[in-house]
């Protein structure tokens, strides 16, 4: 439904990270061998047909959720275990408006394809956001920051637009741009610091020992194809 290819082989990896809401210190995900691979999404923004390019669509399991109040934390382990997909976009949305149309089409391609509810109020498609910015003229992107805790459309496009400003006030400060997670408050409208953001490396990736790989043939994929509505 996105123009993906579909790799034929489907393996597990662990992603090993010690957090509060991961209680067995790693992850079932997928490192080298997603599901899905360089996809690309078409929408409009008033009226101009857009796109975003998909790098990867991948399996993994949900990790816990944490609740922030005041100076304590709880952890909440309901969805912890609970599989699901995630979708990488390659960094070609230019605007927080941009941003909020490419949602709302992936949300409307999930509710078609009929695999999501799409209850964001309910954790059953969330969203991630990376911002980064650079001067005009350049084509060098500065450093990303991460966002979680984003849990409406509308909080999206208020989380990119802070973190734009803020960024951008940081630079023209002198200051320096740290690749790290915040997290957004959606009711004080700014973000706080969570942890610096780890690379690939930091997670010690391997191929999951207790789960087989599974292979896909041409004929159930042929199958699956043909019942993709229009």
């Amino acid at each position: 439904a996105t123009g993906c290819t579909v790799n034929r082989l489907c393996k597990s990896d662990r992603k090993n990270y010690f957090y509060p809401d991961l209680p067995k210190a790693y992850q079932i995900s997928q490192f080298d061998v997603p599901i899905c691979e360089n996809g690309e999404v078409f929408f409009y923004v008033d009226g101009e047909k857009r796109s975003c390019r998909l790098e990867r669509i991948h399996f993994e399991e949900d990790a816990g959720k944490l609740l922030h109040e005041g100076n304590s934390t709880v952890v909440d382990f309901n969805r912890c275990g609970v599989p699901l997909i995630e979708m990488v976009t390659r960094p070609d949305l230019r605007s927080s408006a941009e941003a909020k149309e490419f949602l709302e089409m992936i949300k409307t391609t999930l509710s078609y394809l009929g695999i999501c509810d799409c209850k964001m109020e309910e954790g059953s498609i969330r969203c991630d956001i990376n911002v980064s910015i650079r001067p005009e003229g350049s084509t060098e992107l500065g450093t990303r920051v991460e966002m979680k805790n984003v849990n409406t459309f509308s909080g999206a496009v208020r989380a990119i637009d802070y973190e734009i400003a803020r960024q951008i006030e940081v630079v023209e400060n002198g200051g320096t741009i740290y690749q790290e997670t915040r997290r957004w408050d959606d009711i004080k409208g700014c973000n706080t610091v969570l942890r610096s953001k780890e690379d690939a490396q930091d997670y010690r990736y391997f191929p999951d020992p207790d789960l087989i790989a599974v292979e896909i043939d041409d004929a159930w994929m042929a199958q699956i194809e043909s019942e993709i509505p229009e």
